[in-house]
């Protein structure tokens, strides 16, 4: 029996990853060690064809300008030209395995179809009970397979799969178990920080190694040279940079991953001051870009400390996702300090900034794919934003919806993204209010969620509310560890 990975299976059938899995969680869809099989996938999901996910690309565009990919510019659509052949070779030889064993499959059946009938021809009271049964069984079974599989319905899934395997390779991480593709031209690292997962590395451009993984099954392309040399006996045993490699064919990959905001390394980077873009008389929003080989590595929700030529100096929560570490975004509210002095009076584009970080541990649960609740007070957008996005991308909350409350004067500057995001996931919900009171913001949560005790909450802004939210939360039976909370500026 074929087995897909679940995102690949989603893939198929034109739906989310986050849609399939809730349909496994209420047993509508059996999977095995984390994989459903293609008959099931057909049964709950009868109508796939090859034009049938109109609605996910139109998510994955919107997506998509949501948060722009990590290294930008280049059109990584279509694999280059040796990429594409050898991806081809692999899914030539997978299809005739594929074919071969099925024809084996029904050869043997038929075989055993006719030793059964010979037994049968021996009088009756030589016969055992057991075997007039066996017979039954198989005409049954096998009748039951050939109506089960529709082939027209099944030779569009085949012909569906295997134009996204010419397209996209998935890669399966162990030990971890998560997976993601890799499109186009982009390396496995490219893809691995695109789906949100924290892959080790270092430079990104093949010279410290910290990107080393070994590839367990599957085929590679080196996609440029690296000056990190790996020795004959780890090549032996398959190891590559994943910052210099793509993937060919289907991936099964040993590699570390950040799975504990301990696990990153505290990181100095000198950034460009890429965009200034003025929210409100007291409200900026600055654009960052690290060097191509100085990408910062965080996780969503994280903090960094901006420190400006002149030397002034400001934490501030990480405004982007970690999907495209070297494109940073913080938000930056006046106040009575020097450092705001700068920032309002004469920084312009172009000039330097240190981004020192990540610090924190407001970040998400993403191995949780219950229902995600975020409330942002004010300015707690930031680290809100920071954390839906990372959600949109590795694309395993079952449904998630924002709340956020402020009465600044620029109101809710990001509502635009706010509403991209509902237009384009069914499972996300966006509700702006400027209400100020923690308990009109409950009795909506109340109104808006049947079981909140299922949800997980994630709380920020200045301290005040998100206190009394919190509060509110445990009188409303959440357990206090499905709460997380981060105080911002006031």
């Amino acid at each position: 029996m074929d087995y897909l990975s679940l995102s690949r299976a989603a893939r198929l059938a034109g739906v989310t990853r986050a849609e399939l899995q809730a349909r496994i969680r209420r047993g509508e869809i059996p999977t095995f060690e984390g994989a459903v099989a293609v008959n099931d996938l057909l049964r709950a999901y009868p109508s796939v064809s090859l034009a049938n996910d109109e609605a996910l690309e139109r998510t994955t565009r919107i997506k998509a300008l949501a948060h722009p990919r990590l290294y930008g510019g280049d059109d990584t659509t279509l694999p280059d030209p040796e990429v594409l052949v050898s991806r081809l070779q692999g899914l030539s030889a997978s299809l005739a395995e594929r074919v071969a064993r099925l024809e084996s499959a029904m050869a043997l059946l038929d075989q055993i179809g006719e030793q059964v009938e010979e037994l049968c021809r021996l009088p009756r009271d030589q016969l055992e009970e057991s075997l007039l049964a066996l017979r039954d069984w198989l005409r049954g079974e096998r009748a039951r397979l050939a109506a089960e599989s529709n082939p027209d319905q099944r030779a569009q899934l085949i012909v569906k799969d295997a134009f996204l395997r010419l397209m996209a390779a998935n890669v399966k991480l162990i030990p971890s178990g998560h997976d993601f593709f890799v499109e186009g031209n982009e390396s496995i690292l490219e893809a691995s920080v695109r789906a949100g997962l924290t892959l080790n590395y270092g430079c990104s451009s093949g010279n410290c190694g910290s990107c080393k993984a070994r590839v367990v099954s599957g085929e590679t392309w080196r996609l440029r040279e690296h000056d990190y040399v790996i020795s004959e006996r780890e090549k032996a045993m398959g190891y590559i940079l994943t910052c210099s490699h793509t993937a060919v064919t289907d991936l099964v990959l040993e590699a570390a991953e950040a799975n504990r905001v301990e696990d990153l390394p505290y990181q100095e980077i000198r950034a460009s001051l890429r965009k200034l873009e003025r929210l409100g008389s007291d409200l900026v929003a600055l654009g960052i870009q690290t060097p191509r080989t100085q990408t910062l590595r965080f996780m969503a929700g994280q903090r960094a400390i901006l420190t400006l030529e002149s030397g002034e100096s400001r934490e501030l929560s990480i405004a982007s996702c970690p999907c495209n570490g070297r494109s940073l975004w913080f938000y930056v509210r006046r106040q009575e300090d020097a450092f705001s002095q700068a920032v309002f009076g004469g920084l312009r584009p172009g000039q330097m900034v240190t981004v020192s970080g990540p610090r924190g541990d407001f970040v998400l649960r993403d191995e949780a794919s219950e229902p995600a609740i975020f409330i942002a007070h004010g300015d707690g957008i930031a680290p809100i934003k920071s954390l839906i996005e990372h959600a949109v991308s590795i694309d395993h909350i079952e449904w998630f919806q924002l709340y956020w409350d402020t009465s600044y004067p620029e109101a809710h500057h990001q509502a635009q993204w706010g509403r991209a995001l509902r237009d384009a996931l069914d499972n996300f919900s966006f509700t702006p209010l400027v209400s100020g009171h923690v308990e009109d913001l409950i009795a909506l949560i109340q109104a808006d969620v049947s079981e909140p005790t299922v949800a997980r909450f994630y709380v920020a802004g200045p301290a005040e509310p998100v206190r009394s939210t919190r509060a509110a939360l445990l009188a409303l039976g959440i357990e206090a560890d499905r709460i997380a909370t981060e105080e911002t500026a006031t």
